[in-house]
């Protein structure tokens, strides 16, 4: 799973790199947020990253990369003070440039240590216990999500690479125990799946039953 992590990680570290300063004012994928809430909120993902490959766990896994993530009626609402403190701490950025350098910094340490982590080994994050593996399988999705919503209103922006999408539509239909209709494309499956989009009437037929549980909250 490292390599997925790392080309998903990657892919979104040099879409971040690329952008332009008017861009981190431009709306994201994410209910609420702008780019720049986004990009700050991938420093602290980085960060996690970080803290978790460092913190062993000496216990049985009682997660695996499917049961890491759990599934809600209802979107976020913005209200959640980790949120909150997003937004805020994006505006000190005052400059995108030095958000950007944050990102680059941090992410790249991050990349660095989920290559060097032995994916047999069990870490320990929000009281719950994975191996190496399974943590950043569950990242690949974190990730390619977080790519899609960066792109949202860019369409000038690179898309996830071909291989962690389809990843992460395979995580995502672990997670919910449902299968999305072939005919989807992965991205397509991944935004209707999490509620990013709404259908169009055509995919609602395609989707036949599975359209009355959408959308999926993961988090």
């Amino acid at each position: 799973m490292a390599d997925s992590f790392s080309d998903s990680w990657s892919a979104l570290r040099t879409a971040v790199a690329d952008l332009a300063a008017d861009d981190f004012g431009r709306p994201s994928g994410c209910a609420g947020w702008l780019v720049r809430d986004l990009v700050c909120h991938l420093v602290i993902d980085a960060q996690d990253v970080l803290i978790t490959l460092a913190t062993p766990a000496g216990t049985a896994p009682t997660r695996d990369a499917a049961t890491y993530w759990t599934v809600t009626p209802t979107p976020p609402t913005g209200e959640d003070p980790l949120d909150a403190l997003t937004v805020r701490l994006a505006a000190a950025y005052e400059d995108p440039a030095l958000l950007q350098f944050h990102l680059d910094d941090v992410g790249a340490a991050a990349g660095r240590a989920a290559l060097l982590a032995d994916p047999a080994a069990r870490v320990s994050t929000q009281d719950q216990v994975l191996t190496t593996a399974d943590y950043l399988s569950a990242y690949v999705l974190e990730w390619t999500l977080h790519h899609l919503d960066l792109i949202a209103h860019l369409p000038d922006a690179p898309p996830p690479p071909p291989e962690p999408l389809a990843e992460a539509r395979a995580l995502l239909e672990r997670i919910t125990g449902e299968p999305f209709p072939a005919a989807l494309s992965d991205t397509d499956a991944l935004l209707l799946g999490t509620g990013r989009r709404a259908p169009t009437p055509a995919e609602r037929t395609a989707l036949g039953a599975l359209a009355a549980r959408l959308p999926f909250i993961i988090g």
